[in-house]
This record gives C-alpha cells, sequence and structure tokens, in this order.
C-alpha cells in the first residue's frame, strides 16, 4: 500500500488548520489533522509512504506550538493529501514518569481518532518499547466515510424484549475450513456474509461480535495469538487482519457491507467493546499512541506513585474513563459506530470501570455513563453492560443509569449451581427464571434489564460445563494459572471426553436443561457461539490464545449434531410464542404436590405455573438424581396438559414445535432425574 500525496514531495504549503473535529479530516483541498496533546511541548506529523515503511517517516512536518496550536490541541492542514494517506505522529515533551509524563519523540504514535489502521507484516510489538527498535510501526491512515453507498439501511430497532442475542468471533465462526466459505474469505467479514443463512435459519435476532476494533495480536505468549481482541489500539477503525482485502479503506467498506447484510438478514449487530483499557499495558509496556501523547489525561495512575498505572482490569493499565478527555472519546467513538457504521448496541467490556473517579475510587454517578444515556445520537442504541470489573467492583443489580442492560452474571452462576444439584438453590432459581426482580425489582417494568446467559466466551463452552470439573488451560502458556477457578461445573463422572453411554447421556440432557432455562426464563437470552452443536474447547476456560479449532465454530458438528441443533431452534421458535405468557404473570410455585413448593435447604426440584388468557404453561424442573412424581394443578376449564419437552426423552421426542400436538398429560407426571418437563395448555 503506498500513500505519499502528489505534490507532498515537492513542499507544498501548510496551513494552521484547526483543532476540530479531532482526527484526520477531509476537507476541501486537503486533510485537517488535529489531536490532543495537552503537555506536548513539540510535535510533528509523520507521513509514510509505504505501509512496510520504518519509523523513518517519508515526510515529518513539524508543527510551530504558535500556529499550530490552540490550547491543548494541535492541528495543522496539508494541501493535496487524499484518503488511504498513511500517518502517524511523534509528541515531545518531559519523559517524567513519576509525573505521569511519558513523551519520547522516537516513537511513531497512532492517532487516537484515526479511522483506518495500517498493520505492516513485519510488526513487532517489542518494536514499540525497545529503544533500539523502531521498526516497521503500526500506521493511522485517512478514510472519507462519505463515499460508502449504504442503500437506505439504518438501524433496525427491533423490540428489546424479542430479542435473542448470538455472541460470536468474528473470524472464528469462519475460520474452520469445513465452514463453506472460500479460502481467501474464511474469518473476515465477508467471510461472515456467507453464513448469515446459518444464523437466520437457527431464529436468533442479534450478533454480538467480540471485539472488532483494531486490536494488538501480540499481546500473548510467544507463538500465541491474541485472538479474542480485547487489546484495543484505535477506538475508530476496524480491525484491518479481518478484511478479505487487507487495505484499511477496504476494512471499513467490507464490515459495513457486514452490517448492511445483517441487517438485510433481519439480524441486529452488537459490538463487544473495550473502553476499559488499551493495548499499551502496564509501566512496563509499549508506547504505541495515547501513552505518548496524554498518560495522565488517558490513564488512572496509581495516586502514590504517578509512574505506575492503577490496574482494575488485569492488563495492567485502566483508561481515565470519567476524565474529559477519554469521555468525549469514549462518546465520540460510540457515535461513529452508530453514525458512519450503522451499529445497533454496544456490549461493554468490563463496565463497572466506568463508575471509578479519576482516583479509581467508586461514585454513585458516573459522568460517562450519563454522557452515553444522554446522548442522541445514542438514543436509540442497546446499551449492554459487564457490570464487573477485575478489581472488585460488582454492580449486578445496581448499575447506575436507566437504559442499561445487564449482562447477569447471578443468572449464570445460580442456574449452574441449580442444574448441578447443589442444596439450597432452588428460591434463587426461581427468582432468575422470572427475571430476576431480587436485581431489577426497582427498574421500569416495561424495560429489559437482565441479559441471561449460561456460557460466553470467557469461561467453558456449554459443552465442557458439563464435561469437566476443572479447566485445562495448560496450552494457554501461563502455567494453567489463567482462567477462573470457579465454574460451578459438573463432568457427570468422568473428566473429559468418554465412551461410557451413562455419562454420554447424563451430559446431552443437561446441555438440554441448560438451553431450556436459558432460552424460556424472562430476559434477554444470550447463546454462546457453537453451543448448539456441543462446541469444545478441551476443558479450556480462557482460550483468548488459540487462532485454531479451539476457539472456531466446528461446522462438521452442525450435521453431527443435527439433534441438538434442531432442539434448540424449536426452543427459540417455542420461546416466541411463549413470550407473553412467561412475562405476562406471577407463576405459582409447586413441588411433588401442587401448590406446595418445597424451597427448603435439601429441595432440588420446584415446578411453576404460568397463565395468560390464551395459555397455561407448567414449568417442571428436578435437579435431583432420581425420578420425582410431579402432581399436576389444575390447567383450566376446557383445557388439558400436553407435553411439549421432556429432556430424558430421545430426539424427536424430546421437543414438540406444535403445541397441540405432544401427547396429553393427566394428574400427575413422572420426571426423570437430572431432567425439565414443560407441558402446555390451551392454545
Amino acid at each position: 500500500m503506498t500513500g505519499r500525496a502528489p505534490g507532498l514531495a515537492a513542499g507544498s504549503s501548510h496551513l494552521p488548520g484547526v483543532g476540530d473535529p479531532l482526527g484526520a479530516s477531509i476537507v476541501p483541498g486537503g486533510v485537517n489533522f488535529a489531536v490532543y496533546a495537552r503537555h506536548a511541548t513539540g510535535m510533528e506529523l509523520l507521513i509514510f509512504d509505504d505501509v512496510e515503511a520504518s519509523a523513518a517517516a517519508a515526510h515529518r512536518i513539524v508543527l510551530d506550538p504558535q500556529a499550530n496550536r490552540t490550547g491543548d490541541y494541535w492541528h495543522i492542514f496539508v494541501p493535496d493529501l487524499a484518503p488511504g494517506q498513511l500517518y502517524a505522529y511523534a509528541a515531545s515533551g518531559p519523559w517524567a514518569p513519576e509525573q505521569g509524563l511519558r513523551f519520547d519523540p522516537t516513537r511513531p504514535l497512532l492517532d487516537p481518532y484515526g479511522r483506518g489502521t495500517a498493520v505492516p507484516v513485519g510488526y513487532r510489538r517489542i518494536a514499540a518499547w525497545d529503544p533500539a527498535d523502531a521498526s516497521l510501526p503500526m500506521k493511522s491512515v485517512v478514510i472519507d466515510p462519505s463515499t460508502y453507498d449504504w442503500e437506505g439501511d439504518r438501524p433496525l430497532a427491533q423490540p428489546f424484549r424479542e430479542t435473542i442475542v448470538y455472541e460470536a468471533h468474528l473470524a472464528g465462526f469462519t475460520a474452520d475450513p469445513d465452514s463453506g466459505v472460500a479460502a481467501d474469505r474464511r474469518g473476515t467479514y465477508a467471510g461472515f456474509i456467507d453464513r448469515i443463512p446459518y444464523l437466520v435459519d437457527l431464529g436468533v435476532t442479534a450478533v454480538e461480535l467480540l471485539p472488532v476494533f483494531q486490536f494488538d495480536v501480540h499481546t500473548a505468549a510467544p507463538g500465541l495469538t491474541n485472538f479474542w481482541g480485547y487489546q484495543t489500539v484505535s477506538f475508530f477503525a476496524p480491525h484491518v487482519q479481518y478484511s478479505s482485502v487487507r487495505t484499511p479503506a477496504a476494512a471499513v467498506d467490507e464490515f459495513r457491507d457486514l452490517v448492511k447484510a445483517l441487517h438485510g438478514a433481519g439480524l441486529e449487530v452488537i459490538l463487544d467493546v473495550v473502553y476499559n483499557h488499551t493495548a499499551e499495558a502496564g509501566a512496563d509496556g509499549p508506547t504505541l499512541s495515547f501513552r505518548g501523547l496524554a498518560n495522565d489525561d488517558y490513564y488512572l495512575l496509581d495516586p502514590d506513585d504517578r509512574s505506575r498505572y492503577a490496574d482494575f482490569t488485569g492488563t495492567g493499565n485502566t483508561m481515565n474513563a470519567n476524565g474529559a478527555v477519554v469521555r468525549r472519546l469514549i462518546r465520540d467513538s460510540l457515535r461513529y459506530w452508530v453514525h458512519e457504521m450503522h451499529v445497533d448496541g454496544f456490549r461493554f467490556d468490563l463496565a463497572s470501570v466506568f463508575s471509578r473517579d479519576e482516583t479509581g475510587h467508586p461514585i454513585p454517578e458516573p459522568p460517562i455513563l450519563f454522557d452515553i444515556e444522554t446522548d442522541p445520537v445514542l438514543a436509540g442504541t442497546r446499551l449492554i453492560a459487564e457490570a464487573w470489573d477485575a478489581g472488585g467492583l460488582y454492580q449486578v443489580g445496581n448499575f447506575a443509569g436507566d437504559r442499561w442492560v445487564e449482562w447477569n452474571g447471578l443468572f449464570r452462576d445460580d442456574v449452574r449451581m441449580f442444574l448441578r444439584g447443589d442444596p439450597g438453590m432452588v428460591s434463587a432459581f426461581v427468582r432468575r427464571f422470572v427475571g430476576s426482580p431480587d436485581l431489577y425489582g426497582h427498574k421500569d417494568p416495561d424495560m429489559e434489564s437482565s441479559l441471561n446467559f449460561i456460557t460466553c466466551h470467557d469461561g467453558f463452552t456449554l459443552n465442557d460445563l458439563v464435561s469437566y470439573d476443572t479447566k485445562h488451560n495448560l496450552a494457554n502458556g501461563e502455567g494453567d494459572r489463567d482462567g477462573s477457578d470457579l465454574n460451578f461445573s459438573w463432568n457427570g463422572g468422568a473428566e473429559g471426553p468418554t465412551g461410557d453411554p451413562a455419562i454420554q447421556r447424563l451430559r446431552e440432557r443437561q446441555i438440554r436443561n441448560f438451553i431450556v432455562v436459558n432460552l424460556l426464563a424472562i430476559g434477554v437470552p444470550m447463546i454462546l457461539m457453537g453451543d448448539e452443536v456441543r462446541r469444545t474447547q478441551g476443558g479450556n476456560n480462557n482460550a483468548y490464545v488459540h487462532d485454531d479449532m479451539t476457539s472456531w465454530f466446528e461446522w462438521a458438528a452442525v450435521e453431527r449434531e443435527a439433534a441438538l441443533h434442531a432442539f434448540t431452534k424449536g426452543l427459540i421458535d417455542l420461546r416466541r410464542r411463549l413470550l407473553d405468557v412467561f412475562e405476562g404473570a406471577e407463576p405459582d410455585l409447586h413441588g411433588v404436590r401442587a401448590g406446595e413448593p418445597d424451597l427448603g435447604p435439601d429441595s432440588r426440584a420446584i415446578a411453576m405455573t404460568f397463565r395468560s388468557n390464551e395459555l397455561a404453561v407448567h414449568l417442571i424442573c428436578n435437579a435431583w438424581w432420581e425420578s420425582l412424581e410431579f402432581e399436576l394443578p389444575d390447567p383450566g376449564p376446557g383445557r388439558e396438559w400436553r407435553r411439549c419437552i421432556d429432556t430424558t426423552l430421545e430426539p424427536p421426542d424430546d421437543l414438540a414445535t406444535d403445541l397441540a400436538a405432544g401427547p396429553t398429560v393427566r394428574g400427575s407426571y413422572w420426571t426423570g432425574g437430572r431432567s425439565i418437563v414443560l407441558l402446555v395448555a390451551g392454545g
């Protein structure tokens, strides 16, 4: 890729430019560059001719502090430059880590507002902090966002209560050679488009993509890669390595093609975004962008030693989310992805960082959260919070703001423990199934508050949840120290793969039990990519460094696990038909005798009846290891119970998608050990 502008080498005259908007903006006659650097004493704009160019830029334009600086903003207009131009900054100033200042004019710095990022084939992360090696840096790219034809596309704004989220890795979804995607499109935005029909057929309504902002893939042990993408280097640029055409401009348009195609198929696009930290890591990390421009503004620093970083993220640094500069950066980035990229929503990684002030202490009304909530561009956007951080701030149930939906970590844990057969979990299980009123009863009942999930990228897959008692993470290169030890998993009697048919049947039943609860419970359900076909990571519960079949969707499993796939698809359809019943009434609770629930410490079973004018639904959940006979309540005048689900039965008898087609049940129902039964009357 080349990016030298015609006439630049001949000595074009530069104009002062303006400090707003930030970033590189196409204007008549050239490009305006603007960057924030409060304590910088000097600034250079570096112009590169090729993505593989070393740190020795083809042109270095020195900005005059008198003409090219307004307050804390450096700016310049360069004529004759065009979209595709490669550039970076070099900032001079004090090297005073004890004051929180880390200027180093030898480091090419990415533009924090850069709309595109160019990554050399020979890029090495170590070059960004080794004084003797500044070769092949990443570079920002001038992008013109106005040339794309959206063909009338807009965010879908579907009712959130009807949403079913599918959490997927952009590359991992189609990287498998068996994906049916052409080799040059596997693992790309274009390749994902090719497999959209699979998602439509499954019945999900939204795709939540793991990070697609440009990230540094080299933040892992030697020989491994940062596959998940939680190491951001640019909050405006789509990850260029996910483009089938490896140029930054192509990546922008190919991502837009994906959004447009997903919308055309009726699927919303939710991005997993990482505004809590960056790839620059701790004090011994590389200088890539923010650290070299305004370290003390972009990051939370240790108040007792400003040469060190406050680490509430487990990555070495924490962004100063409630500082004025970062608040604006986050808001501008979100607005860009909604306005220019048509994204429907965001899932905020470690969102409790947003609740910390500039000293790192939690505050009750964080400005950044209300900035986001009240921004008119974001008014119809999904806002989903992972309401905890690595510093111990756990806010599930009390995350600030009115519009935020929370990843319900207590739903995950309580349902896992109940279905594992732990004693004393019946009451908690009921609360989670009916929408966690203990957590969200104070919120507007018409607003969805709980995003329910059993598994996500971070942890075991559903298959591994029922196949392993402990994590097996040695392949991550961290001595099995990484990943959570608190998984509430159970292997069913053998660790990992087994040929024991009884254990296999038990695992299959437990998987179905989890799927039933996740898809029928009140709230917004989320499915982890591949759980519907028993994707396994071999017991690895932190597979962030594996760009291989450990993390990829296994497409051969769609046929191998056709029965489970059909069960999941049928349940998604069933959820739509029963949604009004589950959400419209308080359930009657029962034990083995109708109307007599056992909520005691030794109970492991519960039944719930939900009623509407049209339907009655009776759910029996038996986490006991033996069969129990449940007395059935009266289905109502002129009605009779019909079996819809019994997870002990072999497919296709385990699920009747036609509510009127299931066998009639009267009086009582023997419910197998560790199983779930759903009966429906009316309709």
